[in-house]
């Protein structure tokens, strides 16, 4: 059975950082596809990135538009830990982020919320002007 464990949230202001991190069980993370996705207030889940460690785009990294250039992805597979690097934070980053993961052979590119069937319980980011 596949767990994902999200930590790292918190509140910070604009322009601040913030680094979550996904911790994964019952499956091998350097095999997987991985995401984090974004339940922002009253907006639908969106896919923030996936790191795709397999199937056709293996090596590749989506980045939503949005975030492109201040987030950035890194995994350690000793730890079978995925993180997300979050620079530059904006208010409308806030929301719950949510650890996602799937066979990649399920992810399409780019990557939709309903790609990937096994998910975290999500941490809170909450950035303030």
């Amino acid at each position: 059975q596949v767990q994902l464990v999200e930590s790292g949230g918190g509140s910070v202001q604009a322009g601040g950082s913030l680094q979550l991190s996904c911790k994964v069980s019952g499956s091998t993370l350097d095999t997987s596809c991985m995401g984090w996705l974004l339940q922002a207030p009253g907006k639908e889940r969106e896919v923030v990135l996936t790191v795709y460690n397999g199937g056709g785009y293996a090596g590749f990294t989506y980045y939503a538009d949005s975030v492109q250039v201040r987030f950035t992805a890194s995994q350690d597979n000793a730890k079978n830990t995925l993180y997300l690097h979050m620079n530059n934070l904006k208010p409308e980053d806030t929301g719950m982020y949510y650890c996602a993961t799937d066979t990649c052979s399920e992810i399409s590119l780019p990557p939709e919320s309903d790609d990937f069937g096994q998910w975290g319980q999500g941490t809170q980011v909450t950035v303030s002007l």
